[in-house]
């Protein structure tokens, strides 16, 4: 079962990095206006959850992985929390209050679903 979880924690993260690329104007929309070049930081956390996604097929950097896909979650947390407050669209969608503000404690479900994999693999025997 942890193995499916893996795999399908590996699909969600490089498939969600390449939407940072195939369709950035809603993650640019998001980012708080203190933050400089919203574009240049959309396509780095791309990048990461890409890399983060990728690093988990491999035991060699599964933990690396791990670890790197938590900081992102709680560094993009500033974003969710500016869409939230501020009642921003995501892209051109309007979303209701109640579904921004369920957008944080998602943060926190996917962090339970990476943890797993920070710990280090049990050797049979």
């Amino acid at each position: 079962m942890k193995t499916v979880s893996r795999w399908l924690l590996t699909l969600f993260w490089v498939g969600a990095g390449a939407n940072h690329f195939l369709n950035p104007d809603p993650y640019v929309g998001m980012m708080p206006s203190a933050l400089p070049a919203p574009l240049t930081l959309v396509y780095v956390s791309g990048v990461f959850e890409i890399l983060g996604g990728l690093g988990l097929i491999l035991p060699a950097t599964r933990r690396l992985a791990a670890w790197g896909l938590i900081a992102l979650l709680v560094a993009v947390f500033p974003a969710n929390i500016n869409m939230a407050v501020n009642h921003l669209p995501l892209g051109d969608r309007e979303l209701p209050a109640w579904a921004l503000w369920a957008r944080l404690p998602v943060q926190l479900l996917l962090i339970a679903w990476v943890w797993p994999y920070t710990r280090p693999e049990r050797r049979p025997g």
